[in-house]
């Protein structure tokens, strides 16, 4: 059985202030997309690897991945979920046998494959669901409709969500059948709607979300450089 990766890439990224979708803007002059793919790949658990990308960016998103030779690119839809579904329906096809997918965003382009690997090897392990996480160092308000301070979180029991997020086939099929539509921005969250158990793996820092200009230079500076390895015979 094979473990199939989606990459909803079908978003703007308007706050980049990029003149060419975020999943291609690039770092040390490769797309954030194919950093994304190729850590998937790199951690030996993932086989297959489906985009959805901008129906008006198609050649543009394949001459990306192009290095790669085994990312399947299809048009996303309007929404992410509407993305995750038709990269969801195209898994069907490239990969029959798959029984564990991923999703995981192309803007968090530098998680490492040990944190890939955590994450499927959980859901190897029987679990429904899974996602990285890591503690939140910040303190937390809670604030009423005027914006006032109600109260302070306690924070110990918080958890920030990275990608990607790993499941049983058929549970990611179900909560997506379920949703009707929903715009959700967490395919966990789905499936905690149906009562399904959602397990939690370490994240790690370097799989921050790359959504501004400042955490583009983040990527530039520091993370491209401890980015997954070239599969041999792979060109750069």
């Amino acid at each position: 059985m094979s473990v199939v990766a989606l990459v909803p890439a079908a978003g703007r990224g308007e706050r980049l202030g990029a003149e060419v979708p975020k999943a291609l803007v690039e770092v040390h002059g490769e797309a954030l997309l194919l950093h994304a793919a190729r850590g998937l790949l790199a951690s030996g658990r993932v086989q297959h690897v489906v985009i959805a990308a901008p129906s008006d960016q198609l050649d543009e998103v394949a001459a990306a991945l192009h290095p790669l030779g085994a990312a399947h690119v299809i048009a996303g839809g309007a929404e992410r979920t509407d993305s995750v579904r038709l990269a969801l329906d195209e898994a069907g096809r490239v990969a029959p046998d798959a029984d564990a997918v991923l999703v995981h965003d192309a803007a968090r382009a530098f998680t490492p494959p040990e944190t890939i690997r955590a994450v499927v090897d959980e859901v190897r392990r029987g679990a429904p669901a899974v996602v990285p996480v890591l503690p939140v160092s910040d303190t937390i308000k809670q604030l009423d409709a005027s914006g006032r301070v109600e109260s302070t979180v306690d924070r110990s029991r918080l958890r920030a969500v990275q990608t990607p997020q790993g499941f049983a086939l058929d549970v990611l099929r179900r909560a997506h059948d379920a949703a009707d539509g929903d715009g959700a921005t967490d395919d966990a969250g789905l499936v905690e709607r149906l009562g399904v158990e959602v397990r939690t793996v370490p994240g790690h820092a370097h799989a921050l979300k790359i959504t501004t200009a400042f955490d583009l230079a983040i990527a530039e500076s520091v993370l491209a450089a401890c980015a997954a390895p070239v599969p041999e015979g792979e060109p750069r």
